[in-house]
């Protein structure tokens, strides 16, 4: 999180997506600590985003809770209704959500292949077309896709999520492109080999080749200061860049 004893997202609405653990769940945290309201998304582990939830109410902030699939449309437009509903909208937007399944690709089916580039991509086309009507309307906003290091060295086993990845730059500096005469920026920011507990379901770190150069693993707090910083006013003259917090995996 940022050590700062001011408030600069004071008056502001954060959406955060997949925001029940890791990355998604210490930008929440950070993002009300800086002063934002937030609505905390899940598609279902509504226990644990609760609990993040609660957190955010612990330190003064607004907070909602909105469970939905980010690759089906009636459940996106739900979850932004839940936005207008509770306040008016939202400012920022995080596509955090993400499934990070391996698979050899000649063994990889058509179905596996999409479903996963449907979270990735579709998931953050639908969260952001329904964020940027809102930005339009409030006078400006910021969206930041978590892209990852994969979509730029490759990684064993994992050819969909780097893909799915690599589309997310197009997507960012396509929104960057189109919304900069409307106070809108837009970035990426690439982790990669975070440390910390994963879920059953995202696997072990993956095979990419190599390691950072630093030597260790980053840590969730050090991805998430990058997030952050991306989204404090100062950092308004930044748009349709991608970040990259890997340790050095990849140095273009």
């Amino acid at each position: 999180m940022l050590n700062r004893t001011d408030m600069p997202l004071q008056g502001k609405v954060a959406m955060v997506t997949g925001a029940s653990r890791r990355i998604g769940r210490a930008v929440a945290l950070g993002l009300a600590q800086a002063g934002a309201d937030l609505i905390v998304h899940a598609r279902q582990s509504r226990d644990e985003v609760e609990a993040v939830a609660a957190e955010i109410r612990a330190m003064g902030r607004r907070a909602e809770v909105a469970l939905g699939d980010v690759t089906v449309e009636k459940d996106v437009l739900a979850v932004f209704e839940v936005a207008r509903a509770a306040f008016g909208g939202v400012d920022i937007l995080i596509n955090n959500a993400a499934i990070r399944g391996e698979k050899p690709l000649l063994d990889m089916t058509l179905q596996e292949w999409r479903a996963t580039n449907a979270v990735i991509l579709d998931g953050a086309f639908l969260c952001s077309r329904e964020a940027l009507r809102s930005m339009v309307e409030r006078g400006g906003g910021t969206i930041i896709n978590l892209g990852g290091v994969s979509a730029h060295v490759g990684a064993k086993k994992r050819a969909h999520v780097a893909t799915g990845k690599a589309g997310l730059v197009g997507l960012t500096k396509s929104i960057a492109l189109e919304f900069a005469d409307r106070n809108i920026i837009a970035n990426c920011v690439a982790p990669g080999k975070i440390g910390g507990k994963r879920s059953a379901t995202s696997g072990a770190s993956p095979d990419m080749g190599t390691g950072p150069i630093l030597g260790r693993e980053g840590e969730i707090a050090e991805a998430a200061f990058v997030i952050l910083s991306l989204c404090m006013p100062e950092a308004r003259f930044m748009t349709g860049q991608t970040v990259h917090v890997s340790g050095g995996m990849y140095m273009p």
